[in-house]
């Protein structure tokens, strides 16, 4: 640093104001020092500054292997916001979702000395390992149900998601709609059929059965929506089907097409997620949208908004619950019955 100083032709204490990115610099003086920066191919010294500063400028993150759309998407928009915010990530994803690798997941990363831990908290287990760290270490659950009163939380409205595309579907004349369930043991699934169930009961509509799926990662694929979708397909009464993901509405659409039933003339489908390749299937598939990115950046605010309350223990330790609205995405998938879609 002292090095730099002197080819910037600055104190020693204004090129950390310049590396720090304080305001009170003139720009020509930052100018100035990050040319030398980079002149002299300097690099902080991370672990020194750590033992300064007691802050290490790292996040950590929880996820769990999968290939899945939704929780994929949701790590990288966590991470993205991490580096906007000027920290470093340290990422552990754990194959078993029980409280004991969970559990050792934190540990792991509290050995790291990371500042602060946010988790993809799809099963109720993460939230509970989540709630026994000490009050004092900030902690997010993003995803699932939510932290309700233990822990800060940041998820999408799934209730209102699947009433979207259910309601949508009855507004077209269909007299029922059927669906096609995520996993039970994720509370995002539950959580869509509920909206589904309650809005065809709201509507006087008659709620049609819906098959258990095992807890397999497989359960929310395009395999079990292809199973599910030749049952559908075979019934000509069905008209109308709610996907719990644009995966699963993609299996549906594939059996539809074996079984000869047109969509959206004769079925009209209907997924969640809007994943990137849903507007290009044959038929373009009408969706639910969730916003990937938002839910990486109010969870990463969530974090640094502890870290300003925590001279405020009342405050620091008050959990708070975002709910982020889905948006109804319509494409040509969907259609009054019996009816082309309108071009």
């Amino acid at each position: 640093m002292r090095d730099v100083a002197r080819l910037a032709g600055v104190s020693h204490q204004t090129v950390s104001r310049v590396l720090n990115g304080h305001p009170n610099v003139r720009e020509a003086t930052r100018q100035r020092v990050l040319e030398a920066v980079e002149a002299l191919g300097y690099r902080r010294n991370l672990a020194a500054r750590a033992l300064v500063t007691r802050r290490t400028g790292t996040l950590g993150i929880v996820g769990f292997e999968t290939t899945l759309f939704g929780p994929a998407s949701v790590l990288y928009a966590l991470e993205d916001a991490a580096r906007r915010a000027g920290y470093f990530v340290s990422v552990t994803t754990i194959r078993d979702l029980d409280r004991r690798s969970i559990l050792d997941a934190l540990e792991r990363l509290r050995t790291q000395s990371v500042e602060a831990v946010i988790a993809l908290a799809h099963k109720p287990a993460i939230t509970a390992a989540l709630a026994q760290l000490p009050d004092a270490f900030p902690r997010v659950a993003v995803g699932g149900s939510g932290g309700e009163d233990t822990v800060s939380s940041v998820r999408v409205d799934n209730v209102t998601g699947a009433g979207l595309a259910t309601r949508y579907l009855l507004d077209l004349g269909h007299p029922t709609v059927h669906h096609v369930a995520g996993p039970a043991d994720w509370p995002e699934a539950r959580q869509r059929e509920e909206g589904w169930r309650a809005t065809l009961e709201d509507a006087g509509a008659m709620v049609p059965p819906v098959r258990p799926h095992d807890t397999a990662r497989r359960a929310w694929g395009a395999g079990i929506g292809y199973e599910e979708g030749r049952l559908l397909a075979a019934d000509p009464s069905v008209t109308a089907v709610f996907c719990a993901n644009d995966s699963l509405a993609l299996g549906v659409l594939r059996a539809l097409h074996e079984a000869g039933r047109r969509v959206p003339d004769e079925v009209s489908v209907i997924g969640f997620d809007d994943a990137p390749e849903s507007g290009y299937l044959i038929p373009p598939l009408t969706t639910v949208r969730q916003d990937f990115a938002a839910l990486g950046q109010q969870g990463i605010a969530l974090l640094l908004d502890q870290f300003d309350h925590s001279d405020r223990a009342d405050q620091a330790r008050t959990p708070r619950q975002v709910v982020l609205p889905p948006v109804l995405i319509p494409r040509a998938s969907t259609a009054p019955p019996g009816q082309q879609p309108h071009a």
